[in-house]
Protein backbone atom coordinates (compact mmCIF):
# COMPACT_ATOMS: atom_id res chain seq x y z
CA UNK A 1 0.00 0.00 0.00
CA UNK A 2 3.16 2.78 0.63
CA UNK A 3 3.34 2.41 -3.10
CA UNK A 4 0.23 5.02 -3.43
CA UNK A 5 2.82 7.36 -1.21
CA UNK A 6 5.86 6.78 -3.29
CA UNK A 7 3.47 7.55 -6.39
CA UNK A 8 2.26 10.52 -4.87
CA UNK A 9 4.96 11.95 -3.34
CA UNK A 10 8.26 10.41 -4.51
CA UNK A 11 11.40 10.01 -2.52
CA UNK A 12 11.23 12.94 -1.31
CA UNK A 13 9.88 13.09 2.86
CA UNK A 14 6.77 15.85 1.51
CA UNK A 15 5.84 19.26 3.63
CA UNK A 16 2.09 19.31 3.18
CA UNK A 17 0.43 22.63 3.70
CA UNK A 18 -2.93 22.69 5.07
CA UNK A 19 -5.61 25.07 3.30
CA UNK A 20 -7.88 25.75 6.04
CA UNK A 21 -11.77 26.49 4.27
CA UNK A 22 -13.24 28.99 6.02
CA UNK A 23 -16.59 27.77 7.91
CA UNK A 24 -19.19 25.77 5.76
CA UNK A 25 -22.84 27.06 5.07
CA UNK A 26 -25.30 25.28 7.61
CA UNK A 27 -21.78 25.32 10.41
CA UNK A 28 -22.41 27.55 13.21
CA UNK A 29 -19.36 30.03 12.67
CA UNK A 30 -20.82 30.42 8.83
CA UNK A 31 -20.47 34.31 7.69
CA UNK A 32 -21.95 34.84 4.04
CA UNK A 33 -19.75 38.17 3.78
CA UNK A 34 -16.80 35.83 3.78
CA UNK A 35 -15.67 35.23 0.42
CA UNK A 36 -14.21 31.46 1.19
CA UNK A 37 -13.48 30.61 -2.10
CA UNK A 38 -10.89 33.99 -2.56
CA UNK A 39 -9.20 33.19 1.19
CA UNK A 40 -9.03 29.70 0.08
CA UNK A 41 -7.47 30.73 -3.45
CA UNK A 42 -4.94 33.30 -1.90
CA UNK A 43 -3.93 30.26 0.60
CA UNK A 44 -3.54 28.11 -2.65
CA UNK A 45 -1.15 30.28 -4.14
CA UNK A 46 0.84 30.96 -1.10
CA UNK A 47 1.48 27.46 -0.27
CA UNK A 48 2.52 26.91 -4.39
CA UNK A 49 4.55 30.04 -4.40
CA UNK A 50 6.72 28.87 -1.06
CA UNK A 51 7.77 25.41 -2.74
CA UNK A 52 5.41 23.01 -0.04
CA UNK A 53 5.32 19.23 -1.73
CA UNK A 54 1.72 19.15 -1.19
CA UNK A 55 -1.66 20.89 -0.09
CA UNK A 56 -4.78 19.76 1.95
CA UNK A 57 -7.76 20.92 1.93
CA UNK A 58 -9.61 20.70 5.45
CA UNK A 59 -12.50 22.09 7.06
CA UNK A 60 -11.34 23.33 10.24
CA UNK A 61 -13.49 25.93 10.70
CA UNK A 62 -16.84 23.84 11.13
CA UNK A 63 -16.60 23.67 14.53
CA UNK A 64 -18.15 21.88 16.73
CA UNK A 65 -16.72 19.44 15.03
CA UNK A 66 -19.00 16.24 13.49
CA UNK A 67 -18.30 12.82 13.20
CA UNK A 68 -21.47 12.54 10.34
CA UNK A 69 -21.03 15.70 8.49
CA UNK A 70 -23.76 17.45 7.15
CA UNK A 71 -23.71 16.44 3.28
CA UNK A 72 -24.01 19.98 2.18
CA UNK A 73 -20.85 20.41 4.05
CA UNK A 74 -18.57 18.00 1.70
CA UNK A 75 -20.97 19.18 -1.36
CA UNK A 76 -19.86 22.90 -0.92
CA UNK A 77 -16.20 21.66 -0.27
CA UNK A 78 -16.44 19.89 -3.24
CA UNK A 79 -17.58 22.98 -5.16
CA UNK A 80 -14.79 25.01 -3.31
CA UNK A 81 -12.08 22.76 -4.78
CA UNK A 82 -13.78 22.13 -7.84
CA UNK A 83 -13.13 25.80 -8.94
CA UNK A 84 -9.46 25.95 -7.64
CA UNK A 85 -9.01 22.74 -9.25
CA UNK A 86 -7.57 24.14 -12.39
CA UNK A 87 -4.63 26.28 -9.97
CA UNK A 88 -3.75 23.43 -8.30
CA UNK A 89 -0.07 22.50 -9.53
CA UNK A 90 0.61 20.15 -6.70
CA UNK A 91 -0.60 16.81 -5.31
CA UNK A 92 -3.50 17.56 -2.84
CA UNK A 93 -5.48 15.93 -0.28
CA UNK A 94 -8.79 16.36 1.61
CA UNK A 95 -10.03 15.94 5.40
CA UNK A 96 -13.68 16.70 6.41
CA UNK A 97 -13.53 16.75 9.69
CA UNK A 98 -14.11 13.99 11.29
CA UNK A 99 -15.97 11.57 8.83
CA UNK A 100 -14.16 9.18 6.98
CA UNK A 101 -16.83 8.44 4.41
CA UNK A 102 -17.48 11.92 3.90
CA UNK A 103 -13.36 12.46 3.22
CA UNK A 104 -13.19 9.71 0.89
CA UNK A 105 -16.52 10.78 -1.02
CA UNK A 106 -14.86 13.90 -1.34
CA UNK A 107 -11.62 12.93 -2.10
CA UNK A 108 -12.96 11.00 -5.07
CA UNK A 109 -15.23 13.49 -6.18
CA UNK A 110 -12.51 15.86 -6.17
CA UNK A 111 -9.41 13.78 -7.97
CA UNK A 112 -7.73 14.03 -4.78
CA UNK A 113 -4.25 12.24 -4.34
CA UNK A 114 -4.39 11.49 -1.36
CA UNK A 115 -6.57 11.77 2.08
CA UNK A 116 -6.53 12.47 6.05
CA UNK A 117 -8.69 10.76 8.57
CA UNK A 118 -8.43 9.22 11.82
CA UNK A 119 -9.72 6.01 9.95
CA UNK A 120 -9.23 3.47 12.83
CA UNK A 121 -9.51 2.96 17.03
CA UNK A 122 -12.25 4.05 19.66
CA UNK A 123 -12.10 7.40 21.38
CA UNK A 124 -13.76 9.22 23.99
CA UNK A 125 -14.14 12.46 22.05
CA UNK A 126 -15.30 16.21 22.63
CA UNK A 127 -17.53 14.92 19.31
CA UNK A 128 -18.57 12.28 21.92
CA UNK A 129 -17.73 7.98 21.13
CA UNK A 130 -16.04 8.05 18.50
CA UNK A 131 -15.12 4.40 16.53
CA UNK A 132 -14.61 4.98 13.04
CA UNK A 133 -14.68 1.98 10.47
CA UNK A 134 -11.24 1.80 8.27
CA UNK A 135 -12.34 -1.69 6.54
CA UNK A 136 -16.06 0.23 5.75
CA UNK A 137 -13.98 3.48 4.61
CA UNK A 138 -11.33 1.27 2.47
CA UNK A 139 -13.69 -0.46 0.48
CA UNK A 140 -15.91 2.26 -0.45
CA UNK A 141 -12.61 4.08 -1.96
CA UNK A 142 -12.14 1.15 -4.08
CA UNK A 143 -16.27 0.50 -5.03
CA UNK A 144 -15.76 4.53 -6.15
CA UNK A 145 -12.92 3.52 -8.22
CA UNK A 146 -9.82 5.05 -6.67
CA UNK A 147 -8.12 2.41 -4.83
CA UNK A 148 -4.60 4.38 -5.72
CA UNK A 149 -6.02 7.17 -3.59
CA UNK A 150 -3.45 7.11 -0.77
CA UNK A 151 -4.63 6.66 2.88
CA UNK A 152 -3.12 8.87 5.57
CA UNK A 153 -3.69 7.12 9.26
CA UNK A 154 -4.09 9.34 11.76
CA UNK A 155 -3.33 7.23 14.59
CA UNK A 156 -3.28 9.95 17.65
CA UNK A 157 -7.02 11.47 17.51
CA UNK A 158 -6.55 15.20 18.68
CA UNK A 159 -9.33 16.20 20.83
CA UNK A 160 -10.01 12.74 22.09
CA UNK A 161 -8.74 9.93 24.14
CA UNK A 162 -7.65 6.22 23.28
CA UNK A 163 -10.09 3.82 24.93
CA UNK A 164 -7.24 1.53 23.90
CA UNK A 165 -4.48 2.07 26.11
CA UNK A 166 -1.56 0.05 24.18
CA UNK A 167 1.07 2.17 24.21
CA UNK A 168 0.99 4.05 20.57
CA UNK A 169 3.95 2.06 19.32
CA UNK A 170 2.39 -1.06 19.60
CA UNK A 171 -1.20 0.76 18.21
CA UNK A 172 0.24 2.25 15.12
CA UNK A 173 2.30 -1.37 14.23
CA UNK A 174 -1.15 -3.42 14.58
CA UNK A 175 -2.84 -0.69 12.58
CA UNK A 176 -0.35 -1.31 9.76
CA UNK A 177 -0.82 -5.13 9.77
CA UNK A 178 -4.93 -5.00 10.09
CA UNK A 179 -5.70 -1.77 8.20
CA UNK A 180 -2.91 -0.84 5.62
CA UNK A 181 -2.58 2.64 5.70
CA UNK A 182 -0.48 4.40 3.17
CA UNK A 183 1.34 6.35 6.20
CA UNK A 184 0.95 6.68 9.45
CA UNK A 185 0.38 10.38 11.12
CA UNK A 186 0.86 11.53 14.60
CA UNK A 187 -0.23 14.28 16.34
CA UNK A 188 -0.34 16.63 19.18
CA UNK A 189 -3.72 17.43 21.52
CA UNK A 190 -5.32 19.85 19.11
CA UNK A 191 -4.99 21.18 16.28
CA UNK A 192 -1.51 23.36 16.01
CA UNK A 193 -0.40 21.70 19.62
CA UNK A 194 3.06 19.89 18.05
CA UNK A 195 3.09 15.74 18.45
CA UNK A 196 5.40 14.78 21.22
CA UNK A 197 8.86 13.69 19.27
CA UNK A 198 9.37 10.89 21.45
CA UNK A 199 6.05 9.50 20.05
CA UNK A 200 7.69 10.01 16.63
CA UNK A 201 10.45 7.91 17.18
CA UNK A 202 8.72 5.32 19.13
CA UNK A 203 6.15 4.97 16.36
CA UNK A 204 8.88 4.89 13.85
CA UNK A 205 11.20 2.80 15.37
CA UNK A 206 8.11 -0.05 14.84
CA UNK A 207 7.69 0.94 11.48
CA UNK A 208 11.21 1.09 9.70
CA UNK A 209 9.01 0.32 6.10
CA UNK A 210 6.21 2.58 6.71
CA UNK A 211 6.28 6.20 6.16
CA UNK A 212 5.84 8.03 9.39
CA UNK A 213 4.83 11.91 9.55
CA UNK A 214 4.32 14.18 11.76
CA UNK A 215 0.65 16.19 11.95
CA UNK A 216 0.13 18.74 13.76
CA UNK A 217 1.82 21.42 15.43
CA UNK A 218 5.16 21.34 13.29
CA UNK A 219 6.78 24.87 13.14
CA UNK A 220 10.64 26.54 12.16
CA UNK A 221 12.00 26.16 14.98
CA UNK A 222 11.35 22.25 15.51
CA UNK A 223 11.11 21.37 11.82
CA UNK A 224 14.76 19.65 11.65
CA UNK A 225 14.15 17.99 14.83
CA UNK A 226 10.83 16.79 13.54
CA UNK A 227 12.27 15.47 9.63
CA UNK A 228 15.38 13.51 11.34
CA UNK A 229 13.01 11.48 12.49
CA UNK A 230 9.69 11.73 10.46
CA UNK A 231 9.17 10.69 6.79
CA UNK A 232 7.41 14.30 6.41
CA UNK A 233 5.02 16.38 8.04
CA UNK A 234 1.77 18.40 7.66
CA UNK A 235 1.46 21.61 9.16
CA UNK A 236 -0.97 24.62 8.98
CA UNK A 237 -0.93 26.99 11.88
CA UNK A 238 2.85 27.67 11.66
CA UNK A 239 2.08 29.57 8.28
CA UNK A 240 -0.83 31.78 9.53
CA UNK A 241 -0.38 35.82 9.99
CA UNK A 242 0.76 35.54 13.76
CA UNK A 243 0.69 31.41 13.75
CA UNK A 244 -2.98 32.01 14.33
CA UNK A 245 -4.81 28.98 13.25
CA UNK A 246 -7.65 31.09 11.99
CA UNK A 247 -5.67 33.57 10.21
CA UNK A 248 -4.75 33.58 6.62
CA UNK A 249 -1.36 31.73 5.38
CA UNK A 250 1.50 34.25 5.54
CA UNK A 251 3.54 34.38 2.61
CA UNK A 252 7.01 35.35 4.35
CA UNK A 253 6.51 32.38 6.97
CA UNK A 254 5.21 29.88 4.33
CA UNK A 255 8.54 30.55 2.31
CA UNK A 256 10.68 30.76 5.75
CA UNK A 257 8.76 27.34 6.65
CA UNK A 258 10.31 25.67 3.49
CA UNK A 259 13.28 27.18 3.96
CA UNK A 260 14.04 25.38 7.00
CA UNK A 261 12.77 22.09 5.42
CA UNK A 262 14.53 21.90 2.78
CA UNK A 263 17.80 22.73 4.81
CA UNK A 264 16.70 19.98 6.87
CA UNK A 265 15.94 17.26 4.09
CA UNK A 266 19.47 18.35 2.76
Amino acid sequence: MTTNFKRVFGETKPVIGMVHIAALPGTPLFDPTVDALAAARADLHALQDAGFDAVMFGNENDRPYELQVDTASTAAMAVLIGQLKSEITLPFGVNVLWDTMATVALGVATGADFVREIFTGTYASDMGHWTPDAGRAMRYRDRLGRPDMAMLYNVSAEFAWSLDQRPLSDRARSVVFSSIPDAVLVSGQITGEAAALSDLEAVKSVLPDTPVMSNTGVNHETVDDVLAVADGCIVGSSLKVDGDTWNSIDPERANAFMDRARKARA
